[in-house]
């Protein structure tokens, strides 16, 4: 299936495994790629030297095009930019809006710039600024989200830029591949569905704990960074809810203390880094604390397998997944039922 999106990145089916922290390594995002979807992987829980070895790793696995994520925001976006250059990464995705410049030096160098976005207003301004795509993910994807539900702000983005769009948040089959197509999408991103793959390399209890999931059990707090984040409701979420803003802000401390040990960041980086996170909100220090913390929350469970100190960010559609395939095996089903989709709809007349 031939869309603007294959077209530009060059691979074979129009569908994008996002760049999720401690999810998207190297062993997804090169099964990824090789069942001829866009795989991305996730850098912003890893040190620039992790980066490297990463993207080597992936392009050890496959010769497929694969994309990098990283945040805008970071002190050392810059050489994170310039390692994916370096590599010959084909897509660069990025969580928050990156500045015109980086934009320009890595379209300078041959690569794809793909931002996440979650509103109109963003999506035109990275594309004012050269963007090639952007991923749109309205308020059922998981992790940081908005309140604006896909069907509303796919359509508005696709009628506001003359770039190719991505459709993310509450995809998970072929049917909503057509569905996004239909509102003039170039192809959906999922993240829940392929954390939820024999590939992805979450702990099994984890996975366990995401596939007894309801669509009920899928909640937005901002209990953890004080930003709307969506994720399954585990008893750490409902202990942050219920907890005063001392005990909060002892268990941000402790937190971040282990992720300033693992990542080699400074107190004064991780601030900066938990400040770049508010967008214009006001936070307490534990929340603020709490942003900069919040890889160690996801590591937790999705590398340690401990549902019960962790956070598991989730699109609500986990309520509807049932089964663990390969990511062959997801990306040829997604394929079957979308091309069954389009033969059976309904003609004129």
């Amino acid at each position: 299936m031939e869309t603007a999106l294959t077209k530009l990145v060059g691979v074979e089916h129009p569908l994008v495994q996002t760049g999720m922290g401690w999810v998207a390594g190297p062993r997804l995002v090169s099964a990824t790629a090789n069942a001829g979807a866009l795989g991305i992987l996730a850098s912003a829980t890893m040190t620039t030297e992790q980066l490297t070895r990463a993207v080597r790793e992936v392009k050890s696995r496959t010769d497929a095009p694969f994309g990098v994520n990283l945040r805008a925001d970071a002190g050392d976006a810059r050489e994170r930019v310039r390692i994916i250059i370096a590599e010959g990464v084909r897509v660069a995705s990025f969580a928050l809006a990156p500045s015109r410049e980086l934009i320009a030096e890595l379209k300078d160098a041959g690569v794809v710039v793909i931002p996440s976005i979650g509103a109109r207003r963003h999506a035109e301004k990275v594309a004012a600024w050269g963007a090639d795509a952007v991923i749109v993910q309205g308020g059922e994807g998981g992790g940081h989200t908005g309140d604006v539900a896909t069907t509303v702000l796919l359509p508005q983005v696709v009628d506001a830029v003359d770039i190719p769009v991505v459709a993310a948040g509450g995809f998970h089959d072929g049917r909503g591949l057509v569905a996004a197509l239909a509102y003039g999408a170039a192809g959906v991103a999922m993240g829940t569905r392929f954390l939820l793959t024999s590939d992805s390399t979450v702990p099994d209890a984890v996975k366990a704990r995401y596939l007894a999931a309801s669509v009920k059990d899928v909640t937005v707090t901002t209990a953890v960074d004080g930003l709307p984040h969506r994720m399954l409701r585990t008893e750490l979420v409902d202990a942050l809810e219920r907890s005063g803003r001392i005990r909060a802000l002892l268990h941000a401390v402790r937190g971040a203390a282990g992720f300033k040990k693992i990542s080699g960041l400074s107190w004064a980086a991780m601030v900066r880094d938990g400040l770049a996170m508010k967008h214009g909100k006001e936070l307490t220090w534990s929340q603020v604390l709490l942003a900069a913390n919040t890889p160690m929350l996801l590591k937790a469970s999705m590398v340690e397998g401990r549902t019960d100190l962790g956070i598991m960010a989730s699109g609500q559609i986990a309520g509807l997944i049932e089964d663990l395939p390969s990511c062959a095996e997801l990306v040829t089903r997604v394929m079957s039922e979308a091309e069954h989709a389009l033969r059976t709809l309904p003609t004129p007349g």
